[in-house]
Order: C-alpha cells, then structure tokens, then sequence
C-alpha cells in the first residue's frame, strides 16, 4: 500500500481513555476542542481510493498547452471521527464505522486536464456542482472566451460535495455519506419541516418539496400515520399570514392523481391531499423524520480530495494521482448555492487541511450571500430563501460579516466568517461577487454594513467584493434584447435582464490567480457604501418617472407605467432551538419552524441614477455605460393577493428610440437618439466603455473586441 503521509492526521495524546470520550463527546455534539490535534492515543491513517471510469479528449488543442482530456471518476476516502479537524461535524461519532475506525465517502467527480501535464500551468480550479450540476462546465461554442483558462493550463476540478443529491443522470455528481445512527443501531428521528409549492393545481406532490430543494433526495417520516405528534401540514397564501391547518384526516403520506384518487397509496415521498394542492398558495409540511445524513461529511470529502490531487502521488492502492506533481496553487469557486457552501467550508474551519496547509489558496464565492445548511442534524443543503418561498429556511443565522472580528449588533454573537482560518493562518484570498439579486431577494447587503445598518464595514486585506451593476442572479443577455420576456401573468414588468456579468466574472477569476500565484493586487473592491449615497434603505430609491414603455421585441405591447414599491426579502434574527447553533449553522433543530424573535438586520440596496434608473455604484460593465434601457434588479409578481418578488430575476424597460417617442410617452429617461445620436455614437460609446474597463483589468481584450464587433452588427439607431 502506498502511504499517502500528507493525509495523517495531526495527533495530540489526550490523558488516556478520558481524553478520547472527550474528542468523542465533542464530535457527537458538534463541538470543537480547540487545543486538540486529535482524539487519545494514535489514530489509522485515511486512505483514499482513486477510480477513473472514463477518458475522453476534448476537442480542440489549447496554444503551447496542446490537447485536453476529460476524466470522469471516483474518490473514495474516509473521515476520522478523533481528529480534530472534524470535530465539527454534526453526528459524525454516530456514523457506522469500517475496521479501522473510520468513516468512509464515495465522491464522483468530472477533470479536465492537459494531455500532456508536463504543459499544464500549476493550477487547480475548483467549481463547486449547484445541486450536483456542473454549472460552468466550460462550452467554447457558446463561451469562446472560457480557452483563456485551458490556454493557460489550468486543472479544472468539478467533484460532488452534498450528500442527499439523487443520481438522476450521468452528469449528475453526487456524494454517498452516510445515516447517522443511535448506538443501539436504531434510527434516529427528529423534526423536519418543509415548503410544498403546486406549479399547477395537482392531488399530490412529491417530497422533499420547496422551490429550491424539490429535487433532493427526501428525509422519509418516521411514519405514516400524521396523526401523532410532530405532525402537521399548514396553507397560507403569503408568508407573513397565519397558517391554516389541515386536518389530519383531509392528507396523508401517498401517491395520488386523477385515476388513483384520495386518500391514494401510502407513500413515505409523497403526500395526497383532498381536493388536491392549489397553485398561489404556500403549503408547509412538519413530521418527525427518520436516518439524518451525516451531511457535513462533505466538507471534509472536498478538503481531502483537493488535497489529494494536489500533494498525493498515488492512492491508497498505488492508483497514480493523474495530475501529480503538477499542482502548485489552488483556486475554489462557487456559484450560487455552491458559492455559499464554498463559504460555509471556509467559516466552519475546512479550508485547514490534515497537515496543517492551506486548502485553497485563492476562492471566489460568485453571486453568494448566505451560508449553506449542510452541518445540522437532517441538514438541506439545497434550500434558498426568498420574499414569500424559503424566508426562514436554514443559511440565514451564521454570520454574513467577514472579518474575524466582525460584531453582530442584532445577535450580540462575535466573530465573522473569517474567523476560524484567520486562527490556523490558513484563509485564502478571497473575492465575493454580488449581483444586484443579492440585495433585494438575498438578504445580501449586511456583508457590507454593520448589523444595524449605519456604518460600512472595513473589509479584510485578503478580500475583495464586487458588485455587478445593474445584474440579476443568472446574470443578462449582454445589450441584447433576446431572452427578455414580457409574461404579464407572471410578472409586471418584462421578466430578464440586459446587463451581462459573465465577462467580468472571467477576468476576476484571472485576477484571483494573479493575485493567488503572483501576489500581484487585484483590483480595488467596487460596492455602494453608505458613507457617499449609494448604499441606501429600498425606500429611499429614487427612480426617473418612465410612463409608456413599449415591450422590447417588436410587438408594440405597452408595459405598465413603472411605479417602484419598496418590496425587499428582510432578514429577521431566528431561533431555531437550544441545540442549534446559528454562529455555526450547525447542530440540531428542535423549533421548526423558527421563531422569529423581532430583531430585523438592515438591508439596504444600491442607489439609481435619476436619469436612466441604473445603479450607480459597483462595477459598471458596457451594458451599464452604454445602455439601451433600464435594468432592474427585481420585478414583481403580478397574481393578485400574491406579495413576492419575481424568484431571481429582475426586469428590462427599453429607452425610447427617438426623442419624439420618449417626449410623447412622458418618459423622463433619456433616448437613444439623445444618448447616441446614431449608430455609430452607439459603437463609439460601447468601445469607450470596454477599452476602459479593460484597463481596469475588469474586461479581457477578448471579451472588449466581442462586444464592440456585437454593437457593431447590433442596429439600435440608423
């Protein structure tokens, strides 16, 4: 067998059989023995185990760099209950255990890698799967800029980290951890809580439920008989109404639809209703749920597989580590949900590896306000939140602060997401991305401010934050009109976004790396602040008057007149139970839903210019200097007795072509004409732009020359 010595753990000797009951206790509850190295007396080693299913080259060949190939596999390891380093894992002491003492994983994971390593640039990316989803698997066709990296010779990683991801594709990665149990070998059980949402009115609906976690793998009841206590399933319209109880006789735990009607077949994955659930209504599901994950697990899964490609030779078996010896810095990215466990990863203490090192060297979380609920006791990774879906679903009670010394004035509770890395001197350099969604839907502006939301906080020398002006979540079309859509029923104003923050996104990235290898500076942090105006309470926006907007798409459909309400995501202080702790997000929750104790952070949204309605502050990409209309950040949802935000998405108001239709409208904002004077104003004032931000370092040249050849072939104005 070949040692793989990177991976032994750090050992202290503990005083006897005392010291090992302490590790032990201290594992079981989440806790952590801060002086420790790991449990009382010597502990095996954990052994990975390296499985490649498949190669296949890529397309293509990269400058100096040359092929690509894609490497598709497995990597087993195990999770050492003494050690210190995984003392936080909730229930980690009752997972079963192998021979050794050890708790083992399986992670899929998908590498794109130089054929020729001997070429390869000393980098490893890491992209985090959103829900098992690769989102940024590199597609040349549609992202011609993306061969940047592989030009460059980047590893690029993709490996699974959330445990209750089903396999339902191939392209799909998932992550086996395993079922906590009681000592005797019985089930544990516990509360678990749950959205039920009906796109259409439908007899049942599948487990686990919610807009955001709907397609996980469920927690299945203790019982089929929702008649005990602990039992309950509620209707309500919006979130703050009251929640209607359903009688326990009117559903049950089954599958049921039109020729299988109520009370249908019992079902642990599926609940039947009489009558059947309706659309536009919120429907939330309490039952005590059986055999929790111990789902922290996957945080140690990925800080022992990026260790392992980047320091082990072979595995435990003398499989060779296929990008041995090549790997000098790593790089974590995140977006998203992914993007918040990444951070979550990083506050809990997982960016220390075994040996003591560095993790990642540099990690980017992209469009990632919260945390992840990954370590509590039946832990929903893949929840969200939102106005009316998911407002007090788990992610909202570890800090939001970076500092280690951040001070939450709404909890009393110390101490930011920095906090544990800044102790073991391991923290990366560190960039967060912030789109304009983050603000009104995420409850995202409290990393920017103080709890009470007076003053703008002091952000570490190794981070940097970055807002894209003017974005939604999934960002834009990038000054095109395409993918905007007018759905009336859905939403009141044109449901999409023109500003693109994919460009921007990729030179950060190189950023980073320049920064993470070379030491060279990135660029400065660019977000509204509070002390120059652009960093403001939702109510004090201050938008242009735009009447008569003609829906962008030829159609000669009249938007309504825009009319801004202060409509935002607040963000209450929770209480989840005593066995809950919200400065970790972690342990065990025994009050579901929370109560909400009537303490509200700040949230406060970036201020608009009076004339165009855009953003002022943060990075302002070409579609922000050059624009075409008004993007907003939100939309809202137009069902009558609805109060939400559109999920995600924000808005488009086209400007008037002409000065004579922006006159006749009563449209305050200015035209094109007036913006542009004609086409060629228009290109002229997009190559402004990328040049500009180019030397910024905020553009590549790539990207500047593709969007001025776009306005180029684009016609706004004769």
């Amino acid at each position: 067998m070949t040692k793989i010595s990177h991976l032994r753990p750090r050992l202290r000797q503990a005083a006897g059989p005392a010291g090992l009951g302490l590790a032990l206790l201290l594992a079981a509850c989440g806790g952590s023995d801060d002086g420790a190295a790991g449990g009382g007396g010597a502990t095996a080693q954990p052994r990975m185990s390296l499985a490649i299913t498949a190669r296949t080259d890529m397309p293509g060949s990269f400058g100096a760099v040359g092929a690509y190939e894609q490497l598709t596999g497995t990597l087993s390891g195990e999770v050492d209950p003494r050690d210190r380093h995984n003392a936080i894992i909730q229930d980690l002491a009752l997972a079963p255990v192998n021979a050794r003492g050890m708790v083992e994983y399986k992670a899929d994971f998908v590498m794109l890698k130089p054929k020729d390593m001997g070429k390869a640039g000393g980098i490893l990316r890491y992209d985090a799967p959103n829900r098992g989803n690769i989102l940024t698997m590199p597609n040349l066709a549609t992202a011609p800029s993306d061969a940047v990296y592989f030009e460059q010779g980047y590893v690029w990683l993709f490996s699974a980290w959330q445990g209750d991801v089903p396999k339902s594709s191939p392209q799909r990665l998932t992550l086996d951890v395993p079922v906590a149990r009681n000592a005797d070998g019985s089930s544990i059980t516990g509360p678990y809580v749950a959205e039920l949402i009906a796109a259409t009115a439908s007899p049942s609906l599948t487990l686990p439920g919610g807009t955001f976690n709907g397609s996980m793998i469920p927690y299945a009841p203790a019982s089929l008989d929702n008649t005990g206590a602990g039992y309950r399933l509620t209707s309500r319209v919006n979130e703050t109404d009251p929640r209607v109880t359903i009688p326990a006789s009117d559903w049950k735990f089954a599958a049921c639809d039109a020729a299988n009607a109520f009370p249908g077949t019992p079902s642990g994955t599926s609940v039947c209703l009489r009558g059947g659930f309706q659309p536009n209504r919120l429907y939330e599901i309490s039952y005590v749920a059986q055999d929790p994950k111990v789902m922290g697990v996957g945080l140690a899964a990925l800080r022992d597989t990026i260790d392992f490609f980047r320091n082990a030779k072979a595995d435990a078996a003398g499989t060779p580590n296929p990008v041995a010896g090549a790997i000098r810095n790593t790089i974590g990215q995140g977006t998203s949900q992914s993007g918040n466990a990444l951070k979550t990863f990083l506050h809990l203490g997982f960016n220390e590896t075994l040996a003591g090192g560095k993790v990642f060297d540099g990690m980017f979380t992209h469009v990632a306000a919260r945390q992840t609920n990954i370590n509590t006791r039946f832990a929903v990774p893949g929840g969200g939140g939102g106005l009316r879906t998911d407002h007090s679903a788990f992610g909202q009670t570890a800090p939001r602060g970076l500092a280690a010394d951040y001070q939450d004035a709404v909890s009393g509770r110390s101490g930011g997401v920095m906090a544990r890395c800044t102790t073991t001197n391991t923290c990366p350099r560190y960039f967060l991305g912030l789109s304009g969604t983050e603000f009104w839907q995420l409850q995202g502006s409290p990393v920017l401010h103080d709890a009470l939301g007076t003053r703008d906080l002091v952000q570490p020398d190794n981070a940097r934050v970055y807002y894209y002006t003017g974005t939604q979540h999934s960002g834009g079309t990038g000054g095109l009109e395409a993918g905007i859509a007018y759905r009336p029923a859905a939403a009141v104003y044109p449901v999409g976004n023109m500003v693109d923050f994919a460009d921007t996104f990729r030179a950060l990235m190189l950023a980073l790396a320049d920064w993470t290898v070379q030491g060279v500076a990135p660029p400065a942090s660019q977000v509204p602040r509070i002390a120059d105006g652009t960093l403001v309470r939702p109510a004090a926006l201050r938008f242009p008057a735009i009447k008569g907007v003609q829906f962008p798409g030829g159609s000669g459909v009249s938007v309504p007149d825009f009319a801004y309400l202060a409509r935002f995501n607040n963000f209450p202080l929770l209480d989840f139970g005593p066995q809950y702790r919200p400065q970790d997000e972690s342990g065990i929750a025994t009050q579901l839903p929370p109560a909400n104790l009537d303490r509200d952070y700040a949230i406060l949204v970036p201020q608009v210019d009076t004339a165009t309605g855009l953003p002022r502050a943060g990075i302002r990409n070409v579609d922000v200097q050059a624009p075409l209309g008004t993007s907003l950040e939100f939309n809202y949802v137009s069902t009558p007795g609805i109060v939400d935000l559109v999920n995600l998405s924000g808005g488009y108001l086209p400007f008037h072509r002409t000065e004579a239709a922006r006159i006749a409208a009563g449209d305050t904002r200015p035209s094109l004409e007036s913006l542009y004077r004609n086409q060629a104003g228009y290109v002229a004032a997009v190559t402004s732009a990328a040049n500009g931000l180019v030397a910024q370092r905020l553009l590549l040249q790539r990207d500047a020359d593709r969007r001025i050849q776009r306005a180029q072939a684009t016609p706004v104005l004769p």
